[in-house]
């Protein structure tokens, strides 16, 4: 055995102890297959078992169906597995030890967050519930749930038990947003978030009526911005039935069809409306897991508890992915969000008085021009381009990439938001 193990390509190895170090809580064997599911996923961009399986066996010199029963086995519930030790892989107890591990290359001195929470299906099969934490145009999933695509009943204890399970890997001393379309607001969801002492940061339907702070009566939500290129905020209570005390940011840009409306509780002299545009670069979290990326959207699972540990080596795979990738994205000139003089600035922090401040009176105010030259989007995502310096990294021989966080800049003016493609 110890032979066989000297004969594994070094870079392996090297991931497979970084996985054993960063996901301690998991037994060592199911961190291993955890190190192979997730190696083979990134190189491949597959989350087949045969494609990984096939790889992996060509890679380590081991028999394909040996490989392929050890990557099946991982995936199984304990009551599918032979044996006395047939312990299943704990799904949401790993949601902490993926955020603790991102964090761990994190810079120290940046303590803020933005996640998004959104839904999603596959077919006629799976519904998705998600929340990815945010990071230079793409994503990184944290905490899913996975429920059959005609499965009865509300989301919401799905979605309460998501944020249960996630809060603890973020210390209490860092500012985190979490986001969502209008599609998830929901009174309890925005309270459930403030009551982990994060900002909900929800975009809301135009639909209803609001009653803006020291001002008589209710007024219809589709007058707040009435026109392309105005922009308001200000303390509100909104919606006349079921009424939420919070900040109300809007905005209407050219090429929208609708404004955003967005509910938040940070004071209006400290939110920026165009952190909304982050919202979705969730959607480019599912691209890249599934046709643009690991083509998950192949696979041929029916069982949900299945797909949600499949998912898990899809969350460590892609975070290698993006890691690899955002740090070389640091080091070139695009950026998603820019100022209005083309410069970039890193988010203050809300609790600064030099922080931005929008309009907070009740008449909407005009959207100054954007710079008429502004930065160029990016060519490649970051999960595209970790995959390209992963595997030129290795054809070349050198150490193992493992990249590493360095926030994205943020906007702090009028301009509307540039988002990645690639």
């Amino acid at each position: 055995m110890n032979h066989r193990l000297n004969h594994r390509p070094e870079a392996y190895q090297a991931w497979m102890r970084i996985v054993i170090h960063n996901m301690a809580h998991l037994s060592k064997p199911q961190a291993v297959v955890l190190a192979m599911w997730s190696f083979g996923i990134a190189i491949t961009q597959s989350c087949g078992v045969s494609t990984v399986s096939a790889f992996l066996a060509a890679l380590l010199n081991h028999s394909e169906n040996s490989v392929r029963q050890r990557l099946k086995e991982w995936y199984k519930g304990s009551q599918e597995k032979w044996g006395h030790k047939r312990a299943q892989v704990d799904v949401t107890g790993s949601f902490v030890p993926l955020v603790q591990w991102i964090l761990s290359w994190w810079p120290p001195e940046q303590k803020r967050l933005v996640l998004a929470a959104d839904a999603s299906t596959l077919g006629n099969r799976f519904s998705l519930l998600v929340i990815s934490l945010i990071y230079r145009g793409c994503g990184i999933p944290v905490a899913w749930k996975v429920l059959e695509a005609n499965a009865k009943g509300s989301w919401q204890p799905h979605w309460l038990a998501l944020l249960e399970h996630l809060h603890p890997a973020v210390p209490e001393d860092w500012w985190v947003i979490l986001t969502t379309d209008r599609g998830l607001y929901a009174k309890w969801f925005y309270e459930a978030i403030q009551a982990l002492h994060w900002h909900p940061f929800m975009r809301i339907n135009h639909q209803g009526q609001y009653q803006p702070e020291s001002t008589p009566g209710f007024v219809p939500l589709h007058g707040v911005v009435p026109q392309v290129g105005t922009a308001w905020s200000g303390r509100v209570s909104c919606f006349k039935t079921n009424p939420l005390q919070c900040t109300l940011l809007a905005r209407w840009d050219d090429g929208y069809a609708d404004p955003w409306l967005i509910v938040t509780d940070l004071d209006p002299n400290h939110a920026e409306i165009l952190w909304y545009g982050m919202r979705s670069w969730i959607e480019c979290v599912f691209k890249d897991i599934k046709r643009g990326g690991l083509h998950w959207h192949l696979t041929r699972m029916r069982d949900p508890q299945r797909v949600e540990r499949l998912w898990l080596a899809i969350a460590v795979a892609t975070l290698w992915l993006v890691s690899v990738g955002g740090h070389a994205d640091a080091h070139l000139t695009a950026c998603s969000l820019y100022a209005v003089d083309g410069s970039l600035y890193p988010m203050d922090d809300p609790s600064q008085s030099h922080a931005p401040q929008p309009p907070t009176r009740l008449t909407s105010a005009p959207i100054l021009p954007s710079t008429p030259t502004p930065p160029q989007p990016r060519v490649l995502s970051c999960f595209r381009r970790g995959l390209l310096v992963i595997l030129a990294t290795l054809l070349k021989g050198d150490p193992l990439p493992i990249g590493g966080f360095i926030p994205e800049c943020f906007a702090e003016s009028t301009a509307v938001p540039i988002f990645s493609s690639g």
